[in-house]
């Protein structure tokens, strides 16, 4: 049964920092891309990085520079640091199964987690 759990989320202030945990259960992630993906208030959701099967990454311009993707095999979780935060990137994140191209952002129907909710305000 797959299985996309995320934890970490939390309120804290510009500049501060989170580390986001998706545990995945289900599958190898040496198989599939997963990719972390966030919707703010009022607004549509959007890839924001993704981690291959491979283990090469992709970041869109949003976060590039300020986030890192990593996973651990043995623990089949793939983490988000968050560094630097800005009041924009205020949302709930999620992680999913990454359909084609992991830069696509396309996930897998059925693969997303119910998300983590990150507030970044003073």
């Amino acid at each position: 049964q797959l299985q996309f759990v995320e934890s970490g989320g939390g309120s804290v202030e510009p500049g501060g920092s989170l580390r986001l945990s998706c545990a995945v259960s289900g599958f190898s992630l040496d198989r599939q891309g997963i990719g972390w993906f966030r919707q703010a208030p009022g607004k549509e959701r959007e890839g924001i990085s993704c981690i291959s099967s491979s283990g090469s990454t992709d970041y869109t311009d949003a976060v590039k520079g300020r986030f890192r993707i990593s996973r651990d095999n043995a623990k089949n979780t793939v983490y988000l640091q968050m560094n630097s935060l800005k009041p924009e990137d205020t949302g709930t994140y999620s992680c999913a199964a990454v359909a084609g191209a992991c830069s696509g952002y396309v996930d897998v129907p059925g693969t997303r987690g119910q998300g983590t909710r990150v507030t970044v305000s003073s």
